[in-house]
Formats: structure tokens, sequence, C-alpha cells
């Protein structure tokens, strides 16, 4: 009898063992559900989104406790008309991006200190001085990007063209002797504000001869834009374009544009390295080139436009843990094989990291790199525009575009914008 009750107590005392060890790993478990962590990224680049995702993917299986949402916005989108709204209502990406100088400025309450992360001392040192503010620097360089006239080998060669232009007269003569040879020799997507309030202002500032000393006047009002022939050449720039592009270029966008040229329909479109991926995808054997932009006839070495033309910054108002796992998947995507394969490999992306090999990025970010090797290359101005103003620029370029405004009113509405834009 005491031998059975003696039984009959382990057994139950075994049982709540038992039961107290299910309880704790159900318990266990449900804690480790309960720390899943979901970060939202918020991507500009529509030519990366694939692989982007697949990377996003990538990170997922190695860290299974994360979960990552990827937004990605670009193309005909403004990526910011919607963004400052979202973060002042708690509702914001946990990373996005911004691109530095006067922007990192205005957005400052909302960057994440990231001066003490692994990547910081990999990152070419120029890089960094868009987002730095004294010893701190709050975004990790995208890539390094140049831009200009991408042109189609192919079609160049039918057409007998052997040189390159470098003033002016000679991109005009070669667009003839491309019109004569049955090519489009422009693709242009100016329905896209950021093509002309960005890239092509950009070039008339970078042709002053200080471009700096240039805006700081403008900001004083000692200069003008308005009786400025840099701006002059760039209307005649643009006037080439249309006189040699396809003929609805306000209604063509980014990707008619695109489609244009990977096909082989235009010779030469004002883009840059990014558009490698979209190439590849559509035309894999496309034979392309990148080439400065003339904006006169004066005769001397061209430079590219090569800058660091967006930063991966972290939301400062988010939480502490999804700031530490935000940190995590940036340095992953630099230090890690797998990141900086997607990078290079699929991106296309020249990369702004002493660590990273550059050598898978493509045919345009060679000759991008080969331009930036020989010193001959110049950073974007449009990082010290006042913020706002290349939507404005943008808008009253397509006015000229539809022949509402002579070059004269187009130049005093260029000046007028900067004038507003100092007085916001």
């Amino acid at each position: 009898m005491k031998k059975e009750l003696l039984n009959i107590c382990l057994i139950g005392t075994l049982s709540l063992s038992l039961y107290g060890c299910q309880q704790k790993v159900k318990k266990e478990t449900q804690e480790v559900k309960q720390d899943k962590i979901t970060l939202s990224i918020r991507n500009p680049k529509v030519e990366i989104a694939a692989p982007f995702e697949e990377m996003v993917q990538a990170y997922e299986q190695e860290h299974p406790h994360i979960n990552i949402e990827v937004h990605t916005v670009g193309g005909a989108i403004d990526d910011l008309s919607d963004l400052k709204a979202e973060l002042a209502a708690g509702e914001g990406p946990d990373i996005f991006t911004n691109q530095g100088g006067k922007s990192a400025e205005l957005w400052h309450d909302y960057l994440e200190d990231l001066s003490g992360e692994p990547w910081v001392p990999q990152a070419l040192p120029e890089t960094l001085s868009p987002i730095r503010s004294g010893e701190k620097v709050y975004g990790m360089p995208m890539n390094l990007e140049g831009y200009g006239f991408i042109y189609n080998k192919d079609l160049f060669e039918k057409a007998g063209i052997q040189q390159l232009p470098t003033t002016l007269n000679e991109l005009e003569t070669t667009a003839e002797k491309l019109k004569k040879a049955g090519i489009t020799p422009f693709a242009l997507g100016y329905y896209e504000k950021w093509q002309l309030g960005d890239h092509l202002m950009n070039i008339a500032f970078l042709q002053q001869k200080d471009p700096s000393a240039y805006i700081t006047q403008l900001n004083k009002g000692s200069k003008t834009i308005t009786n400025n022939q840099k701006f002059k050449d760039l209307t005649h720039l643009l006037d080439v374009t249309l006189k040699y592009g396809n003929s609805d270029p306000l209604e063509t966008d980014y990707t008619m544009e695109m489609n244009q040229f990977s096909k082989g329909e235009a010779a030469i479109v004002l883009q840059g390295n990014w558009i490698q991926p979209l190439i590849d995808q559509r035309s894999p054997n496309l034979n392309v080139g990148i080439m400065p932009i003339p904006l006169s006839n004066n005769h001397g070495e061209q430079s590219l436009i090569v800058n660091t033309p967006n930063y991966w910054v972290i939301n400062k108002q988010t939480t502490p843990q999804k700031k530490q796992e935000a940190k995590k998947f940036l340095d992953w995507m630099v230090t890690s094989k797998e990141g900086q394969g997607f990078m290079t490999k699929q991106f296309r992306f020249i990369p702004a990291f002493k660590n990273i090999p550059s050598n898978q990025s493509g045919p345009l970010a060679t000759e991008t790199l080969r331009y930036y090797k020989e010193g001959r290359t110049v950073s974007a101005s449009t990082l010290y525009f006042p913020v706002g103003i290349r939507e404005q620029f943008g808008a009253a370029t397509q006015q000229y575009i539809a022949k509402r405004l002579t070059q004269t009113q187009l130049l005093k509405r260029y000046q007028y914008a900067w004038e507003s834009a100092q007085g916001e």
C-alpha cells in the first residue's frame, strides 16, 4: 500500500514537472513570437526594386526574428511629398534616404547619429561630407553615381561618329549625323521635373567659375541667374535636345524614355549609371557608354558629374529596439559578402566603400570610375540648393518646353524661384 502511494506521488510530481516544462516552453515560444521585429524601409530607386526585395528576403532568412517591409517610390512619384507628414505623425519608415547638404539640415531632427557604426571607417571620406555635422555622421552613403549623356555605341558607329562631342556645336553635329542615318538622337523624358530641375540645372551651376561662391552670391543677391551666360547656354542645350529628340517629350516619363533607349529607338539619353539594371533587364547586350554634357562651345576637357546621390538614414524617432536592428541591417549591406554581392552584381552600384570590390557593377560603372580615377569629375551643386527649388526649376523649364515662356522669361522665373526659396 505504501509502495503504491509512493508511486502515485512520484507520477503526480513528474506530471506536474512535465506540465511546468510545457508551460515554460509555451511561454518562451510566445515570447519569441512577440519579439519578432518589423522594420519598414523607403527605397527611392525603382531600378532596383526587385533585387532589393530579394536582398531583404536573404537578410530575413539569416535573421528570422526580423520582418522587413519595403516601400519603393520614385519615377513619377515625389519621394518626399508625404514623408515628413508621416514622420511627424509617428508613422514614418524606420529606414529612409536623405540627400545630405541642405536636406540633412532640414531633416536633422529625424536623423539618428550613426558615427559609431562599423562601416564608417570604410566609407570613402569625400562621401561623408554632405551628411556630416561637426564630428557626427548621420547617414550611410548609398553609392557613387555619375551622370551625363548615356549613348548607344553601336548607333554612333552606324552613323559614322568616331569622336565624342565636347562642345555644343559638336553635339548638334553629332545629332545631325544620327538623324541622317535614320536614328532618333535623343530620348527625352521631360515629363519628369527632377530630370529638368536637378540634372539639367546642375550643369549650369557647375559651369560657373566657382560654383560654391556663385551660390553664396546668389543667396546674398550680388549675383543673378537672369543675366548669367551659363543659363543662357543651358537653354541652347535644351533647344538642341528638343530639335533632335522624340516629338512628345512632356508626355514621356522615365519608363517610356528608358524603353525608347533600351530598344535602340534613340541614341542618347540624359541619365546616369543607375540605369544599368534596367538595361540589363531589357537589353542585356546593349553596347553603352557615358560622356560629359557639353554646355558651351569652349573646348577643354569635360568633366563627368559624380557624387553620392543619397544616404540611408535611420528614423531617430523610432523605438530603440528598431534603431538597433536597423543599424545591423545597414551594416550587413556593406560588410557581408551577400550584401556586397547584391550591391554590385544586382544593383550595379559603384560602391562608396573601400572594402567592396567595384569590378562587377557593369560597363557604365566602369566608365564612370575611369573618369573618377582620372580626376575628371565634379560633385553636384544641387546639394546646396534651397530645399524644394528643384521642383520649381523643373516646372518652369516645362513651361519653356511647351513654348509658354521665352528664354528671358524662363531665366527670370528661375531667379524669382531662388529669391522666393531664400525667404522661406
